[in-house]
């Protein structure tokens, strides 16, 4: 006879008072969130010619480790700079195909005793420092009550292959204020996330919380800056025919033909050391003067590849939980290729104008 287990609820605090709880953030780093906000809009629009680089561990489990990571980043995002926009990838929140670790605010201690305040405040706290030490963060938006205690500092989001069908998450997405990126479907239909993009750019009407913890309707005004991500699927699809088609498709449903390309997930077939090859095509492409590539993202960490967690023993100190990444030597070399790709293509647009 099966047992029946009651479900349990914990009272959680609300928005307001876990950012009470938190540290302050102060007028320069709202200010400053603002401005990369508008960096990356100008680089999806088409304005500024940079590159945006979204690039970091698959997911964060580590306080100390993200912020060590954080500061080699950042050095190398104002070295950078003339060429590419850097945003560190925060993922907070991990997504399952079945089961699994579902990422630092839902088990913030790696113990399954699943303490989501402190979850909450360390992540927020996490945010605070890294924006105090002037990086921008991009998180994948997975829970729809998450964001109301953390969208104030992120300035760039993401939709991830296993959501970007859902309804709600467009919704989501719609009233977001920092711009969105949807990943093709875990299969490899780039339609999909197309279609999440024109229904982001909408204006919706969704029930969430405000931050009193009240149940609210809430009027969103669309996403101007939602866009797409090729991930890959059963096949890679990051080559020239395939970022030809998915800007062509883009233009066809009335959309700026620019994109993102990952270089992790189905487009390295899953074998972590194969973004460097991904990343290098795409640097080819890029310098030869495709205009369409607006963005790349990376899986990167401290040290190379990943490990399995038990409970009780010591983890390797920079190495990723979740999906293998690669390393920071090998990160370092990607980025200033993706600078170099950069320069040429724009040096080659003022030659032909």
């Amino acid at each position: 006879m099966t047992e029946k287990i009651s479900n349990e609820i914990i009272r959680l605090p609300t928005p307001k008072q876990v950012i009470e709880e938190c540290l302050a953030v102060s007028i320069p780093v709202k200010q400053s969130i603002l401005r990369y906000r508008k960096a990356i809009e100008e680089i999806i629009s088409g304005k500024d010619s940079r590159l945006l680089v979204v690039v970091g561990p698959c997911s964060i489990h580590d306080v100390q480790e993200a912020k060590d990571y954080a500061l080699k980043l950042y050095q190398t995002r104002k070295h950078f700079s003339k060429h590419l926009e850097i945003v560190m990838r925060v993922y907070l929140e991990k997504p399952r195909t079945i089961l699994g670790w579902k990422g630092f605010i839902n088990d913030p201690h790696l113990d399954g005793s699943f303490d989501v305040h402190t979850g909450l405040k360390k992540a927020r706290n996490l945010l605070v420092s890294l924006s105090e030490i002037g990086m921008p963060v991009a998180c994948e938006f997975l829970d729809m009550i998450t964001p109301s205690y953390l969208e104030d500092l992120v300035s760039w989001g993401a939709i991830g292959a296993r959501t970007t069908e859902s309804q709600t998450h467009r919704e989501l997405a719609s009233g977001l204020k920092c711009p969105v990126g949807f990943k093709n479907a875990t299969h490899g239909n780039i339609k999909v996330a197309i279609d999440g993009v024109k229904a982001a750019q909408s204006r919706h009407f969704r029930v969430t919380i405000d931050h009193q913890g009240q149940v609210s309707a809430v009027h969103t005004k669309g996403n101007p800056y939602a866009h797409i991500i090729l991930r890959g699927g059963v096949e890679p699809n990051y080559q020239e025919n395939h970022i030809r088609q998915g800007a062509k498709a883009l233009m066809e449903r009335g959309l700026t033909p620019k994109l993102m390309v990952d270089c992790s997930h189905g487009n390295s077939s899953k074998q972590y050391q194969r973004q460097c090859i991904v990343g290098l095509n795409l640097c080819r492409q890029i310098s030869h003067g495709s205009e369409a590539i607006m963005g790349v993202m990376i899986e990167s960490n401290l040290v190379a590849g990943r490990q399995d967690f038990v409970v009780g023993q010591k983890l390797n100190y920079g190495q990723s939980i979740t999906d293998a990444c690669i390393s920071w030597e090998e990160t370092s070399e990607i980025l200033g290729q993706l600078a170099s790709a950069v320069s040429h293509r724009n040096a080659r647009t003022q030659e032909e104008s």
